[in-house]
């Protein structure tokens, strides 16, 4: 039962969304998975979706699961692109992943509109601004 299972607090991993410039289009939304930790994780699992409102209309996107593998320590993954046409909504990443046999799990929720010009900041483990969720 999962009320059986000791999940740890989970520190030194966060999720970053990056604004990165894409010669064929416009601007591309990439969203990445960082490991600051001094370990690697390891079986990483990672499930995306969005929910929320357009005015009163209830909307939710598919969910999609991620399977990562193995983050080297220091290092970062990426989950997947993001349609700047989700941002009204929560967009929620569910992290699992073990150090050590110990199982480690976490929601990251950017809440809506969060993803924003005005919310991005530099992320020096990527060299890249962006908006980071600790």
């Amino acid at each position: 039962m999962k009320k059986d299972i000791s999940f740890p607090p989970v520190e030194g991993v966060k999720i970053a969304v990056v604004k990165k410039h894409d010669p064929k289009a416009a601007f591309d939304w990439i969203v990445y998975l960082l490991n600051e930790n001094e370990v690697p994780i390891n079986n990483v699992i990672v499930a995306s979706r969005g929910y929320g409102f357009k005015g009163e209309e209830q909307q939710k996107t598919s969910v999609l699961r991620h399977v990562i593998g193995n983050v080297p320590a220091h290092d970062y993954a990426v989950i997947e692109s993001i349609d700047p046409g989700v941002f009204h909504l929560n967009n929620e990443y569910w992290v699992s992943y073990y150090i050590d046999g110990q199982i480690y799990d976490k929601k990251f929720i950017f809440v809506p509109d969060s993803i924003t010009e005005d919310n991005l900041s530099r992320i020096e483990q990527l060299d890249v601004v962006g908006v980071i969720h600790k």
